[in-house]
């Protein structure tokens, strides 16, 4: 795996993503999730909807950046993930990500692809945001799915412990016994279509959860903003 996207998969990097945790803390509050047991259940099925979503997207962005698009390619591909992403909860969350990867990535590895992405979309969506800043510093679409699907249960199993004080070992056993590379290997195959022909995985009820978490968010505190 690139060092790009092992630093981009890394807690510790400035992208603003240990402010979310994905629709976990809403299905907390619901008392779905109480234990290690649920928690695997819950991951198991974000992994293989928003996350192989997010996975193709990053995928296809760190192929195009790789090969130095041309001009309106990525509105294209922004267009095509705000389509596939019907909660606005869960696009602002998406683009608040990008913004805060935008800002560290533009420090760690400047470019000119980067610079002209962010012209065409200067509010990024997080995936496409993390595949190109992949794309440009070498690495492969392979890379930036693996990155992208690893942070889609990552950042929810940090949120468990924190939330529910889980058992710190249990619940990261939970996270290695996922899928994720077969996740980001079927990603991968994608990343040379058209934008409008990638595959589109749906997670209806984490759109629910996250619109239900956004309304609670403005009635009382909430530990994560998504």
């Amino acid at each position: 795996m690139d060092l790009s996207a092992l630093i981009l998969a890394d807690s510790r990097f400035p992208g603003g993503g240990h402010v979310h945790s994905g629709g976990l803390e809403e299905a907390v509050a619901r008392r779905l999730i109480v234990d290690v047991r649920d928690l695997a259940g819950f991951i198991s099925g974000r992994l293989r909807t928003a996350g192989s979503l997010a996975a193709v997207f990053a995928a296809a962005a760190a192929h195009a950046a790789a090969r130095g698009v041309q001009s309106g390619y990525w509105k294209r591909l922004d267009a095509e993930l705000d389509a596939r992403t019907p909660s606005l909860a869960q696009r602002e969350a998406s683009r608040a990500q990008g913004r805060g990867t935008a800002r560290a990535g533009k420090a760690a590895w400047p470019s000119p692809m980067l610079n002209a992405m962010l012209a065409e979309t200067p509010r990024p969506h997080h995936p496409i945001m993390l595949g190109v800043l992949v794309g440009v510093a070498g690495g492969s679409p392979l890379d930036a799915a693996t990155a992208v699907a690893y942070l889609a249960v990552s950042g929810p199993a940090s949120a468990a412990v924190r939330l529910l004080g889980l058992d710190p070992f249990a619940v990261n056993a939970a996270v290695a016994r996922l899928g994720v590379h077969a996740v980001a290997l079927a990603a991968a195959a994608s990343a040379g279509l058209a934008p409008s022909d990638l595959p589109s995985p749906g997670s209806p009820a984490l759109d629910l959860f996250a619109e239900a978490h956004a309304r609670h968010h403005q009635e009382e505190v909430r530990l994560f903003a998504s």
